[in-house]
């Protein structure tokens, strides 16, 4: 089955002013939220994975747009170098792995292994075979050491994410998201949506199980995916309560410099 046989029917696509509301609520969750992860100290993984043009990034982007970015960071690797190649599978993404009080948030992750690596032929059977097996393995042994791990699946239809090409090709804005290795995926629906099959067969374990999130609608897609984060970690506010700043100090000896010897950018707006 394919990823789109296997969605139920999709709502009406939210409205702008109910998404802008609805996230707007969901950023100010999101702060007392970081807060509540640093005061105890928690470690965050998060997993994003998915189809090509499912709309991961965006999400990601709204994630972080209300977080404090000393507490959280944002992990996209690109192709492994030759020395990396070398190297345990795994560790050039643990050395990413979070400390105390901060969240890790992994655009792509070793799932590439059980994924596009295995799809489009960059590493072995028997490279992919160890890879399904110790996968389950590492993340128990994550959960173990008391990191709190989430998996999310971006699920897109076919349709959806022909369309979403075509936009990427003919928008000069968009166009830089439309890579080789995009258009390759394209023409391998059927191998992908089969890696899938087989990758949650292997590694959707009790211990960190996956979240899949219906992504035909973006802006549904996000709300659900960041509210399903605050659900599943929970949390209570334990913000500074805000008080107004003293007066500012007064500087009766700083003459400012002419302001006609200053460069100013041209105010074309």
């Amino acid at each position: 089955m394919t990823d789109q046989e296997k969605q139920p029917a999709r709502p009406k696509k939210i409205a702008s002013k109910e998404y802008e509301k609805a996230l707007s609520e969901i950023y100010e969750e999101l702060v007392k939220w970081q807060h509540w992860v640093k005061d105890k100290g928690l470690r965050i993984v998060l997993i994003f994975e998915g189809r090509d043009a499912a709309g991961k990034g965006g999400t990601i982007k709204r994630l972080m747009e209300p977080l404090n970015p000393r507490g959280c960071n944002v992990v996209a690797l690109p192709a492994p170098s030759d020395r990396e190649k070398t190297q345990w599978y795994f560790q050039r993404y643990v050395q990413h792995f979070p400390a105390a009080g901060e969240i890790a948030v992994f655009d792509r992750s070793w799932y590439n292994r059980g994924g596009v690596e295995h799809v489009m032929g960059f590493c072995t059977d028997k490279e992919y075979r160890e890879f399904m097996r110790s996968c389950p393995e590492f993340e128990r042994m994550l959960v173990r050491s008391g990191i709190i791990l989430l998996k999310f699946w971006f699920s897109v239809s076919d349709e959806e994410q022909e369309r979403r090409f075509q936009r990427r090709a003919t928008d000069k804005t968009k166009h830089w998201k439309l890579s080789p290795m995009d258009l390759e995926s394209r023409d391998r629906w059927m191998e992908y949506s089969k890696a899938k099959d087989e990758m949650f067969f292997y590694t959707d374990i009790n211990e960190a199980p996956w979240y899949v999130v219906n992504a035909d609608d973006k802006k549904r897609a996000r709300l659900n995916c960041l509210s399903h984060i605050l659900q599943s970690i929970p949390y209570q506010d334990v913000m500074p309560k805000p008080k107004p700043l003293r007066p500012r100090k007064e500087q009766p000896d700083y003459k400012r410099p002419d302001i006609n010897d200053q460069n100013f950018v041209p105010e074309k707006y």
